[in-house]
């Protein structure tokens, strides 16, 4: 049997609740969902969907990075909007970090849906594999 470990990192924001920034079994790791919230104050990042997205990407990759992975290893990803109409936004700025230039991008599915956690626009999680397939 697989253990299950947790990754924990300061220069994300803190897990409050009875969860785990992210978890790794094997050489999976699965991400918890992160919506725009500054590591160092807990307080939603200012602005729209441009700057909550920014930050909700830097969040994933500290957490990433914690657990000694990045970007690319990414295979799977959920976006989770408060409006479908902040897509194009989101979008641009997601493909800087998950599919630039020669990066097989990872799937994904994004939904739009009633509230997220602080009142976000945005919340997204990942699911990286430690050797993506080449």
């Amino acid at each position: 049997m697989q253990t299950k470990t947790a990754i924990s990192t300061t220069a994300a924001p803190a897990a409050i609740g009875p969860y785990s920034q992210a978890v790794r079994v094997g050489d999976m790791l699965f991400t918890s969902g992160q919506v725009a919230l500054d590591p160092a104050t807990g307080q939603l990042v200012p602005g729209g969907i441009e700057a909550q997205t920014v930050r909700v990407l830097e969040n994933l990759k500290a957490v990433l990075a914690k657990a000694g992975i990045d970007m690319v290893h990414v295979v799977k990803t959920t976006v989770f909007l408060k409006d479908m109409k902040d897509f194009a936004a989101m979008n641009e700025i997601y493909a800087k970090y998950l599919a630039p230039e020669g990066v097989v991008p990872p799937a994904r599915s994004t939904v739009q849906v009633a509230a997220l956690p602080k009142d976000a626009l945005v919340e997204i999680e990942v699911i990286a594999k430690e050797s993506p397939e080449e």
